[in-house]
């Protein structure tokens, strides 16, 4: 049972006695596991619809009761079927939900991509979640309809005052006061001239306008504008009106979203045709194929449109009598749709897992959900099914080896489907993808004799690790490659009883396999034995900081203002008089470790001098690891002793107290340092050798998620070697932008962890690819920042953003959700960019003194975080809108 189904138990169960709800920490005790990944659990089940959360302090937690059931949002259907927009649909939510009337919207994209059908979802999704009411107008304009008359542009948007030109001869409302309450959504806005811009932007701004012709008068109405253009904006639309705009979204093309996102949008419109015509319409799979596959240049609109050609043909040969029924077939399509066919083998994968090859036909149907399949006469006679197949490769070409490689695919996917439906056994099936069946024996014949000599059944997670590990270790020693365990003498010598029963286990692998194992292995396969549910520890204690500076006092001042900074008593100040010699100086500094038993990593603080070689005289010594940073300022004492504390490494802390230099070069504000650029975003494969399981991982991963590759790398780690993981964890997150781990094993780390046997079955797929998708959303953010912000650098205000909400989750336990991130994100970028352009600054908040109060641990933080921007940019973030920034971070828990 995964550990979320555990939660979840637990949650019911405690529930029963206590309707208020249950707290994280008890559940936590409950089951002995971490607070922080019950607290994870506990607000995926909220996102998941599973269990309700309430606000206040503590939060608590309750199971969501059937009569509670929350129906999908429409948004998140279209999300499903259309993953390639998720970063799209994020901002929208975003934008929509944004206090206090939503944000303005510019939707980029090439004709056809579908901008005005997104901007329907999106007029449903603001309905959906109460922000606009149920019958609230949605006025759609194309702006390209008038741009040869601008008068009679202008008039249509905001209306005409009689005699405002000749023709005018009454008063005519525009869309604008139309839209009151509601959207407008103006396509093709490049089109609208610079006087209509100017004009929107004034409304925008001020919420007023006026007819034209108006002059004596100003009207007001609450309007919601969402815009699109195939245009680039930066050279079509003026400056001063991209800036109302705060929220750019850009919609991918149709060769850019991924066949299977295509299968669906033809899906949706065969459907929609089946509706106008009234009865269900039979499509070939030559046809699915062809359309699945053609060059469809101008994107959905085209295939839209060429799907209606072609059911408008079979419903005409319905009418002639030449079909019995509305049928499509590839011979009636028009040839540069059939083209599509003659991309087989490009796209051979996709149609192996959307279609079988004993089907014929998709019937569509307006009152069916899922697609009907008719199936051959026969669908057991092979022999018409090989010839029929003969005959389609010969068609297109294909010969020789290929095409005996092809049939031979064929026959084994025919049997394959055939054998599943009389085989439930689904854990065999998806090993079986991975395992040689007759190694598959032979690894069951291991795991049978380990349970029975252990007295215990494993669990699936670690059933599924055995199985890939011995594989992986089999494959190793047909190929002749050395199997080496560093660490195969603690490991027996720690673990007697399991090292043994390894051993006997692999002369049940040498007897059935005819191969001689190392000693070594059983050193690896006792690691599968010993482990139980709870964590792989991670043994270390905080780093120590110690500030030695020259002087009577200047240590320990330092020192004192930091502590008292902070609240907390942590950094250590040792002062070092000019008169006292440096050798003096290292002696206090030694008996100071050794009289506090000092045995972690420490970071030393100091100015200049010979107090630089201390830290290796302490190495030396002490046998401890320490690092030294010279010329420090009080700035560099707070960053590396809130780093400690919150529990930062010491190559952390050491590399990003470092970079508090960078914040004093204001006269460089936005330079970027070129070397390591950003960092490369990774998914961690964890497994015993770091070859062939990390091996397995990687394929699945590659094959399930959806990611570019100078996006994101999947890396394997070895869970034994001469470094520990979390040592080599360290360093990799020195290089990469860690998302996730994957392996066996559960580790002691802050990143999300999914198990190799959910990962088998597909169950973990939809959560990681999630992960991937938010970090892809804040990469988007750069280009909406970049049209937004007028003062600072888009690029390097998102990487200080980031980390501020890194941190600041970190330290508050908190997770946020992809709305929340998008929010907290334009809302700092925009605040620091008003304050360091000297302009308006925010209201005073209401209550304030009252809410920091109530919500004193979060003031704190944000504030203490706040203090890194103030430096960096020169500005000074009052309380006021801190507290904002407070109000948003509170709103963490909004579902997705």
């Amino acid at each position: 049972m995964k550990r979320i189904d555990l939660v979840l138990g637990k949650l019911k169960e405690l529930s029963e006695n206590n309707e208020n709800g249950i707290t994280t920490t008890k559940i936590s005790q409950e089951l002995n596991l971490s607070r922080a990944n019950v607290s994870n659990d506990l607000n995926r089940l909220v996102e998941d619809g599973k269990a309700l959360k309430t606000k206040g302090k503590p939060t608590l937690y309750r199971p969501r009761k059937e009569s509670e059931k929350q129906s999908i949002s429409i948004i998140n259907k279209f999300s499903e079927t259309n993953p390639s927009l998720y970063s799209a649909i994020e901002q929208a939510k975003a934008a929509i939900l944004y206090p206090p009337n939503g944000m303005n919207i510019l939707i980029l994209g090439e004709t056809g991509v579908g901008k005005s059908t997104f901007a329907g979802v999106i007029h449903k999704y603001a309905i959906e979640m109460k922000t606009k009411d149920h019958d609230c107008p949605f006025i759609t304009f194309n702006c390209a309809d008038y741009a040869n008359t601008p008068q009679l542009l202008l008039g249509q948007l905001f209306g005409v005052k009689k005699g405002a030109y000749t023709g005018a001869e009454t008063d005519k409302i525009g869309l604008l006061e139309k839209a009151d309450g509601g959207i407008l959504f103006l396509d093709e806005v490049h089109r609208l001239p610079s006087e209509g811009q100017e004009m929107f932007f004034t409304f925008m701004d001020k919420g007023v306008y006026r007819r034209l012709g108006e002059t004596d008068s100003e009207r007001t109405a609450r309007v919601l504008i969402i815009t699109a253009t195939t245009e680039d904006p930066n050279t079509t639309l003026l400056r001063t009106f991209t800036r109302r705009i705060p929220m750019i979204i850009t919609i991918p093309r149709l060769k850019d979203r991924g066949m299977d996102e295509r299968f669906n949008l033809i899906k949706q419109f065969m459907i929609e045709e089946s509706g106008r015509l009234g009865t269900s319409l039979k499509v070939s799979m030559n046809s699915i194929k062809a359309f699945l596959s053609y060059d469809c240049k101008n994107n959905i609109g085209q295939l839209k449109s060429d799907i209606q050609l072609a059911c408008a043909k079979a419903y005409a040969d319905f009418l002639s009598d030449r079909n019995d029924d509305i049928k499509i077939s590839s011979l009636d399509l028009h040839s540069h749709i059939r083209e599509g066919l003659y991309k087989e083998i490009e796209h051979r994968q996709l149609w192996m897992k959307l279609i079988d090859i004993n089907k014929r036909y998709c019937i569509f149907d307006k009152n069916e959900e899922d697609i009907i399949f008719e199936e051959n006469s026969n669908e057991e006679n092979i022999y018409e099914m090989l010839d029929m197949k003969t005959r389609e490769l010969k068609a297109r070409g294909i010969k020789g080896r290929q095409l005996e490689e092809e049939m031979e695919s064929d026959i084994e996917n025919h049997f394959k489907k055939y054998m599943n439906k009389f085989n439930d056994k689904v854990d065999t099936t998806n090993i079986e993808n991975i395992v040689e069946p007759h190694i598959m024996k032979v690894i069951e014949s291991v795991i049978n004799f380990c349970e029975e000599e252990l007295k215990r059944k494993f669990d699936k997670s670690i059933y599924y690790a055995l199985v890939v590990h011995i594989s992986n270790s089999i494959d190793r020693i047909r190929r002749n490659k050395k199997i080496e365990n560093p660490k195969l003498n603690g490991i027996r010598k720690e673990h007697n009883k399991e090292f043994n029963i390894s051993v006997d286990a692999l002369k049940i692998i040498e007897e059935s396999m005819d191969i001689n194992m190392p000693i070594d292995e059983a050193g690896f396969i006792t690691m599968f034995l010993i482990y139980t549910d709870k964590n792989i520890k991670n043994v270390h204690s905080n780093v120590r900081v110690i500030i030695i500076a020259h002087g009577i006092s200047t240590a320990t001042s330092m020192a004192d203002v930091v502590n008292g900074l902070l609240g907390t008593k942590y950094a250590k100040g040792i002062n070092a008089p000019l008169e006292e010699k440096p050798q003096i100086i290292l002696e206090k500094t030694k008996e100071y470790i050794r009289q506090n038993d000092i045995t972690s990593d420490i970071l030393f603080l100091v100015d200049m001098g010979s107090l630089t070689t201390f830290g290796k005289e302490i190495e030396k010594e002490f046998k401890l690891r320490t690092r030294t940073i010279s010329l420090v300022s009080t700035l560099h004492c707070i960053e590396a002793t809130r780093k400690a504390e919150i529990g930062y490494s010491l190559d952390e802390i050491y590399k990003e107290t470092l970079e508090v230099n960078d914040l004093y070069d204001n006269n460089v504000l936005d330079y970027i340092p070129e070397i390591g650029g950003d960092k490369k975003l990774a998914i961690i494969t964890v497994c015993t050798t770091g070859e062939g399981s990390a091996k397995t991982m990687k394929g699945m991963l590659e094959r399930t998620l959806k990611f570019e590759s100078n996006l994101l790398e999947v890396v394997p780690v070895n869970f034994i070697g001469k470094e520990s993981v979390y040592d080599r964890l360290e360093k990799l997150s020195y290089k990469y932008e860690i998302i996730c781990l994957v392996g066996p094993f559960e580790l002691e780390v802050d990143y999300p962890q999914f198990r190799l046997d959910d990962i088998i079955e597909g169950n973990s797929t939809k959560d990681i690819q999630d992960l991937i998708d938010r970090e892809r959303t804040y990469i988007k953010m750069e280009e909406t920042l970049d049209h937004q912000l007028k003062n600072i650098d888009g690029k390097t205000v998102l990487k200080y953003i980031k980390k501020f909400c890194k941190i600041v989750t970190k330290t508050l336990n908190i997770k946020l959700t992809s709305n929340a991130l998008i929010g907290i994100t334009l809302h700092m970028a925009c605040m620091i960019d008003r304050s360091y352009g000297n302009e308006e600054i925010v209201d005073e908040y209401i209550g304030k003194d009252i809410y920091i109060k109530e919500n004193l641990e979060l003031y704190r933080v944000i504030k203490s975080q706040c203090a890194v921007l103030n430096t960096k940019y020169t500005i000074l973030i009052s309380d006021n809108e801190i507290c904002l920034l407070m109000n948003l971070f509170n709103m963490k828990s909004r579902r997705k």
